[in-house]
């Protein structure tokens, strides 16, 4: 039966402060599932990493320190996605994982392919001066360019009082703020970190 769910995220740079913001971004984010773990008394704990790499490292150590626990993996895909998780992962980046790909999941290309998927979160964010129409209207998000989101964020928000879009800055308070079934119907892989966690928390096994 699974007790705990650890899930460690890519974000948050290399300090304490920024990675704690990271850390509350997703809480928001996540929090329906949260709510369900909750009721079903399994603990429930986010670990923002920093880098990419050390959120892999960090999840292979969570493996090893919390086998009792269900370890999951969630870090930017940087390309597009045409396999499995793992597979994805061991043909970019030369990642290699024993567990099911049920513990690997991605955001596709990358997290601000969440944040464009619902525009009205960045709009009432931003305020005056934010331009709604640079953003990409793709109804699939993760077929957009992590290049051309960077580019489309920058000219939506270069006007507006809190100036031009920064990960760090703006990222975790607009992932709180995003509507998940709005992100869900526009990012598959997003969806299926909610399909694959909600499965995993109410049947209380992992998939073997």
């Amino acid at each position: 039966m699974v007790t705990q769910i650890r899930i460690y995220i890519e974000g948050g740079g290399d300090r304490s402060d920024t990675k704690a913001e990271v850390r509350r971004g997703f809480s928001k984010f996540l929090e329906p599932l949260r709510r369900i773990a909750g009721e079903r008394r399994i603990q429930w704990d986010l670990i923002a990493c920093g880098s990419r790499e050390v959120a892999f490292d960090r999840f292979k150590s969570g493996l090893r320190d919390h086998p009792e626990s269900c370890c999951i993996l969630l870090v930017d895909s940087e390309a597009p996605v045409t396999q499995g998780p793992w597979k994805h992962l061991e043909g970019r980046d030369g990642w290699k994982s024993t567990t099911t790909d049920e513990q690997c999941h991605l955001m596709v290309h990358c997290m601000e392919s969440w944040l464009i998927a619902d525009p009205s979160a960045l709009a009432e964010f931003y305020g005056q001066g934010f331009r709604p129409n640079a953003l990409p209207r793709a109804a699939d998000v993760e077929t957009v360019a992590k290049e051309r989101i960077a580019a489309a964020l920058e000219h939506a928000t270069k006007d507006t009082q809190k100036g031009r879009y920064h990960k760090i800055r703006h990222g975790p308070d607009l992932l709180g703020r995003l509507d998940p079934a709005r992100v869900r119907q526009r990012a598959k892989h997003c969806d299926r970190l909610f399909m694959v966690l909600e499965t995993l928390i109410r049947s209380g096994h992992k998939a073997v």
